[in-house]
């Protein structure tokens, strides 16, 4: 996560109102306050304000802007102090990221068994676990999908031989129970992004059971959501709306809850109702505004504060607002390079740059359509399975604009070979 966290409550504000920087920033100015204080409030101040480089503004600013609003700036996002938590599962470590890779590998590769202290089903046994399944977690945004798979089946196959014919108490059963869900709805989700679609939705049904178990209701939620996210990149949109409610339902104040609500607005995305997509958009910022900070945004059952900011450009691409879309996508490329050009989230860099592409190739710049698809299609760890329907997306678009160009051809028979990377685990994706 980047050191300044993005201030998506009051974006969402200015989204949901259909208004620019510029245009939000005469409307401060012009407020009684604005007028009385001679404010200069600008573009770029209110730019600040979204990057989160400026976390509470000066009294006149936050008068201002409750005139303008009708909101404390608390509901706008604006907050003095900073909090932190968040854990999913109790007794994680917090590593910095030199030992979390190292750590990852030999939890890869090193039997269960010589990473525990105790030797029975103690409070130690467990909290190794709990870690243990936290790193994987962790991994996800960067360590291959098939590396993480294998790792992902090998730890719940550890957990089976460590823990048979082992009594355990009540509490011991519960919570090893979440472990394992975890984990079950971790490669439920790798083997989403491998193509593996029956292996994930047995994986993601396991994972519900296993909440629906214990009464873990962040659990369950989650197994909503990867049921919103096939049915979306399976093109079943109203299943995605339907999902993300139904989990909603169950999900609580949690990361879950704002992942499900903008799923919801992704699913409204696709079906065109810009209205009630805002409006999910604004309810996810909401709760995520109350949500103490993650000590591990990288978490993949963490949602993050950049997250909201990746799902509103692609929201914004599907509306065919691109100025927004182009802004959030930009943001989102941003927020996840390193100054050596490496990125820290390099599957949301993906769907980024497809949403470049379409938002200038509707604007009729084919070269830089073009080139913003190949990049995303060459960067290696993605979610294939999304990123062909992604890119599916900007193939369309260009085919339908340009059916002569052969920059247009070029890039859609890039695509038919991503597509054709899956075609034997996903024939429903064959052209």
């Amino acid at each position: 996560m980047p050191e300044n966290i993005p201030n998506v409550q009051l974006r969402a504000w200015r989204n949901e109102h259909q208004l620019t920087r510029a245009e939000m920033a005469d409307r401060i100015n012009s407020t009684q306050i604005g007028i009385s204080e001679r404010l200069t409030c600008d573009e770029e101040r209110i730019r600040r304000w979204e990057a989160g480089e400026v976390r509470w503004p000066r009294s006149p600013y936050r008068l201002a802007l409750m005139q303008l609003t009708g909101l404390q700036p608390e509901a706008l996002g604006f907050s003095q102090n900073k909090q932190s938590g968040s854990r999913l599962i109790e007794a994680s470590a917090i590593l910095p990221m030199d030992a979390l890779r190292a750590e990852a590998d030999l939890y890869g590769t090193m039997e269960l068994a010589q990473q525990l202290q105790a030797s029975d089903v103690g409070t130690g046994t467990l909290e190794a676990l709990a870690e243990a399944v936290d790193l994987l977690c962790r991994a996800y945004p960067v360590v291959p999908a098939a590396t993480l798979r294998d790792r992902t089946q090998k730890r719940l196959a550890q957990i089976n031989r460590l823990l048979a014919g082992r009594r355990l108490s009540l509490d011991q059963h519960r919570e090893l129970l979440v472990i394992t869900g975890w984990l079950t709805a971790l490669l439920g989700c790798v083997h989403y992004d491998l193509g593996e679609r029956e292996e994930a939705e047995t994986a993601r049904r396991a994972a519900f059971e296993m909440g629906r178990q214990v009464g873990h209701g962040e659990l369950m939620g989650w197994a909503h959501e990867m049921s919103a996210w096939f049915a979306l990149v399976e093109g079943r949109y109203e299943d995605v709306v339907t999902a993300a409610r139904m989990g909603q339902a169950v999900a609580g104040q949690t990361s879950a809850m704002v992942q499900l609500t903008l799923q919801e607005a992704r699913g409204l995305a696709r079906i065109g109702d810009r209205r009630e997509a805002d409006r999910a958009l604004t309810r996810g910022a909401d709760v995520l505004g109350r949500l103490p900070m993650p000590d591990n945004p990288d978490h993949h059952f963490v949602f993050d504060h950049a997250k909201w900011v990746f799902y509103a450009a692609t929201c914004y691409t599907w509306l065919a607002d691109d100025a927004r879309a182009e802004e959030h996508a930009r943001e989102t490329i941003q927020m996840h390079t390193r100054p050596d050009g490496t990125s820290n989230a390099p599957m949301r860099v993906a769907d980024a740059r497809i949403d470049l592409g379409i938002v200038h190739a509707r604007r009729g710049d084919l070269d830089a359509a073009v080139a913003e698809g190949v990049v995303a299609l060459d960067i290696d760890r993605r979610s294939l399975t999304d990123l062909v329907n992604r890119a599916a997306d900007l193939d369309r678009v260009l085919r339908q604009n340009y059916p002569r160009e052969i920059l247009a051809e070029q890039f859609h028979e890039r695509f038919l070979q991503a597509r054709r990377a899956l075609d034997y685990r996903r024939p429903d994706l064959l052209p």
